[in-house]
């Protein structure tokens, strides 16, 4: 078989493979990110490539989404482009990882110092009992004599009793190796590592001396596009350090759905898939020890948040049938393993707990964000919304939990919409449209590469606004707008002119991606809708609608009511509480009543299954409408 030579640009990293390897494989090998959202199929468009040197012929996934002038000057998509000659290939900037805008913080919960039980410092906080996960116990011990001959463990155990007022303790078999040294080489003066298992404390480590005060934990968002990790302190529940990074899975599919097809499809199955989010979480945990100048030992305890999918992948569990009917997971209760069987670089008896799922596409993300925000604990009827290529939606209170999942699509991450992207450097995430005039503003202020999420919703509340679209969301060609242009067969709206943007190209929104806007649009409202329907709940019953994640952080309130995503409740009703699954993680890692909690709220809410409920369907329908079919339900929308 041949070898040929592959370079990239703006890389400047050369690989050399063999004949018949796609770009995109080439890509993964040589550690350099192309964007995909179909995991390789051929079917997003989204890795496009353009060939400088040497030639790669054409295939018919390509040239469906590229122009004839594209096509003539070489561009390619990267997962269906097969090498058999040396080639130079440069990655444009609409294909690159850029910096993403990660939500990292905005803490829902202030600790104080650790007592057994703490009053809560703000009105939302869920959890009283401050009862870290890990803790480490100084414990000064009474030698042994010929009256008091018990065993060195049991010893030990008997102290931690007296100490710490836990009575249903055990020791891992690791503790008594160099035990009986270890006490009386040190005066019998020790600390005791414990770790808290459903009811049971099971003693970990025991260390020379007065180490209480080097005990960390880490809570992590294992979120399908970013992972986050907060360092936190377990003595005094502080966040000490705060890390993220992009989910290196990306390369086998951008959403949960092409990652389980890539996991049950293909040779390589689960194992690739597994390796790169642990990869990812040692990344950060390097990171994170580096800059605190802490031992990577010191880190004893971890709680991960994440989808179902995503904490199957994590724990290394076949996820195959969850996107099959009837959508049944391995597992929606997760028991504690150590950190280190899944290779995760901690103490070496450290443990890792996942928070517990509830369906298939309501993860234990979700129940983090209902811990975060409180829902569960409070009797007046609230809403937890978390916007994605799936909408997950929580309704309830103290009482009774309801729940469900809406297959938004990936329109709002800038999937399926032409120069769609996420919110990284360079999208445009804010858009004025006044008088004719278009201004935007894009993620560090950088030239415009595409439009985010936030920023197509200013542009279609802009363009209904001020009659650029109708209420179906097509083009007003009787009034035609100096920006509307059509090409390549389709209708489309100038949003930034060549002169400006990063490509030297016009970025455009076109009628089939606003439908696109609209129907992701419909979907989550429609979810809402069918929601409090179901449960007999009306809109000016909500006290607090939470709306989670990234791209909630960056919506604009009256547009997003305004195009129907959002209900028409008092913007001072919305409430944006960032990254709901860490906060949960983070709460869950220094109580251990906030994990016996999780459990039982999992366990307790009630899934909607959205795809066999009828309403859903004519909800849907209706809200495929700017703002929506039923004006009556948007009262405060003037156009």
């Amino acid at each position: 078989m041949g070898k040929h030579k592959l370079f990239f640009l703006p890389e400047k990293k050369e690989i050399e493979v063999e004949d018949g390897i796609t770009i995109m494989e080439a890509a993964q090998r040589a550690e350099i990110h192309v964007n995909s959202l179909c995991g390789g199929e051929g079917v997003c468009g989204k890795c496009r490539i353009q060939v400088t040197q040497g030639s790669i012929r054409p295939d018919k996934n390509s040239i469906s989404f590229l122009s004839k002038e594209e096509i003539i000057e070489g561009y390619l998509l990267a997962c269906q482009a097969k090498i058999y000659e040396n080639v130079e290939v440069v990655i444009p900037p609409e294909s690159r990882l850029e910096t993403e805008q990660i939500l990292m913080e905005q803490p829902a919960v202030d600790y104080s110092d650790p007592e057994k039980v703490s009053v809560p410092k703000i009105p939302q906080d869920p959890m009283t009992l401050f009862e870290p996960l890990s803790q480490k116990i100084y414990l000064e011990l009474p030698q042994p004599s010929l009256e008091d001959n018990m065993g060195d463990m049991e010893r030990i155990i008997r102290e931690l009793r007296k100490k710490a007022g836990y009575q249903n303790l055990e020791a891992s078999f690791d503790c008594l190796h160099d035990l009986t040294s270890k006490l009386r080489d040190n005066s019998w003066k020790v600390t005791a590592t414990i770790t808290k298992d459903s009811d049971l404390w099971r003693v970990i480590q025991i260390e020379a001396g007065d180490t209480s005060d080097q005990n960390y934990g880490l809570a992590i968002d294992v979120g399908t596009t970013t992972v986050v990790a907060q360092l936190v302190h377990m003595k005094s529940g502080n966040v000490v350090g705060v890390t993220g990074s992009h989910n290196l899975q990306a390369r086998y599919g951008e959403d949960v759905i092409s990652r389980m097809i890539f996991a049950c499809g293909s040779q390589e199955g689960l194992d690739p898939l597994h390796k790169a989010i642990i990869k990812n979480i040692n990344s950060l945990i390097k990171t994170l020890i580096s800059e605190k100048e802490i031992d990577v030992d010191q880190i004893t305890a971890i709680v991960a948040a994440g989808n179902t999918t995503m904490s199957h992948l994590l724990l290394s569990l076949t996820p195959c049938s969850i996107r099959l009917a009837p959508y049944v997971p391995t597992a929606n209760v997760f028991p504690q393993i150590r950190a280190a069987a899944l290779g995760i670089d901690v103490n070496p008896n450290g443990i890792i707990e996942t928070m517990p799922a509830v369906a298939s596409y309501v993860g234990g993300d979700i129940v983090a964000g209902v811990i975060a925000c409180g829902i569960a604990d409070k009797p007046e009827t609230n809403v937890l919304i978390d916007v994605g290529t799936n909408g997950e939606i929580v309704m309830g209170n103290n009482e009774w939990l309801v729940c469900c999942s809406a297959s938004a699509g990936p329109a709002f991450e800038g999937g399926g919409i032409k120069n769609g992207m996420r919110a990284a450097r360079g999208a445009i995430e804010r858009v004025e449209i006044e008088n004719g005039n278009v201004t935007y503003h894009t993620i560090g202020k950088a030239k415009p590469r595409g439009i985010c999420g936030s920023g197509l919703i200013d542009c279609i509340y802009g363009f209904v606004q001020n009659g650029i679209i109708n209420h179906e969301g097509k083009f007003n060609l009787s009034d035609r707008h100096k920006r509307i242009i059509e090409k390549d067969g389709e209708i489309q709206f100038i949003v930034a002119y060549s002169k400006d943007t990063e490509s030297g190209k016009d970025l455009t929104i076109t009628e089939s991606g606003i439908a696109n806007v609209i129907r992701s649009k419909g979907a989550v409202f429609a979810a809402i809708k069918s929601l409090m329907d179901y449960v007999g709940v009306k809109f000016d019953e909500i006290g607090t609608f939470f709306v989670a994640g990234g791209f909630g952080t960056y919506l604009d309130i009256p547009k997003a009511i305004g195009i129907g995503l959002l209900p028409d409740l008092d913007p001072q009703k919305i409430q944006f509480i960032g990254n709901s699954s860490l906060m949960g993680a983070r709460i869950a890692l220094l109580s251990g009543h906030a994990i016996e909690r999780s459990a039982k709220i999992a366990s307790g809410m009630t899934n909607i299954e959205l795809s066999t409920y009828q309403p859903f369907m004519d909800e849907y329908v209706a809200a495929m409408f700017l703002p929506h079919t039923d004006r009556r339900l948007f009262p405060s929308v003037n156009y």
